[in-house]
């Protein structure tokens, strides 16, 4: 590939990754003793699940807290019947800045994040299972036995994370707030991002779900233009990936794209692929790209 790592617009990361037993994100009940998890019908007719953006981005938020960021709390708005929002400083809050965010009044001050967040949508879809629960801390206090049932889920899921790099640390003309990092603050915070997304996991029905959500197999690449190039591009059959459409994807956008990188998790699918790196080493050579980037 040739390097032209300053050209550089955007990150995109498709990810794959897969639980055993899950009940991701709640929905709207449908039944007063059932808890529902979030689907979408697909062109087949069947319902598929699927953790919604907002819960991604939390999860990401999240885990940068649990990475030693501090991150912007939430304010009341100082407007009758206005939204809460955070303390809108990108400046100093790695969270504005990735995640944006958006304050009304007189003037309002917005940031459109450059941090772009897909569902994370399962590629089997549901297959009707519940899981059985009782709440016996109405029995204690004299009442009846509180029985209710979850939605439960397995299979693989897919996700795309697109990091607009050229937004990171920069505000645009006639943003009402003050952003401007070096080159070595925008790296920094980038390759924290990447920490967050190596070791998702996501916060919600953890409890009694516990899941590994990080990814076990990814697709990365680093783009002249913006554009989630792998997002409908990375499927599983027969606990394989099936990389010919990958690879295919790699070849059509190939007078965009400055470099690439594919990684899996070894021993997790059905037979390794050689010419892959390992999710470490897949991380690991995306940071490389940061350097690249932001060297002054």
């Amino acid at each position: 590939m040739e390097n032209k790592r300053h050209d550089a617009k955007c990150l995109t990361i498709t990810y794959l990754t897969k639980g055993s037993y899950l009940s991701l994100n709640g929905s709207d009940k449908e039944a007063d003793n059932i808890s529902s998890i979030k689907k979408i019908q697909m062109a087949d007719g069947k319902d598929y699940p699927y953790c919604s953006s907002q819960a991604v981005r939390r999860a990401l938020r999240e885990q940068l807290r649990t990475l030693g960021c501090e991150l912007s709390e939430g304010v009341a708005s100082d407007t009758e019947k206005g939204a809460a929002t955070t303390k809108c400083d990108p400046q100093k809050y790695i969270d504005d800045d990735l995640f944006g965010f958006m304050k009304a009044g007189a003037k309002t001050i917005k940031r459109t994040s450059p941090v772009r967040v897909s569902p994370l949508i399962s590629l089997e879809p549901y297959r009707g299972e519940l899981d059985f629960g009782t709440n016996y801390m109405s029995v204690t206090s004299g009442g009846n036995p509180n029985i209710f049932e979850t939605e439960i889920h397995s299979g693989f899921y897919r996700g795309t994370i697109l990091i607009e790099l050229d937004r990171v640390g920069e505000a645009s003309p006639g943003d009402l707030y003050e952003l401007s990092l070096n080159s070595k603050e925008k790296q920094e915070r980038v390759s924290l991002l990447l920490d967050a997304i190596q070791n998702l996991w996501t916060v919600g029905r953890q409890t009694r779900f516990l899941s590994d959500m990080s990814p076990k197999f990814v697709c990365a690449a680093l783009l002249r233009v913006k554009n989630p190039i792998f997002l409908e591009s990375v499927f599983v059959e027969n606990n394989q990936v099936k990389y010919p459409i990958i690879l295919q994807t790699i070849h059509d956008f190939k007078d965009v794209l400055i470099d690439y990188v594919i990684g899996e998790r070894k021993g997790f699918f059905e037979s390794d692929n050689a010419e892959t790196a390992s999710i470490g080493e897949a991380f690991q050579r995306m940071k490389q790209w940061l350097t690249e980037i932001y060297n002054d």
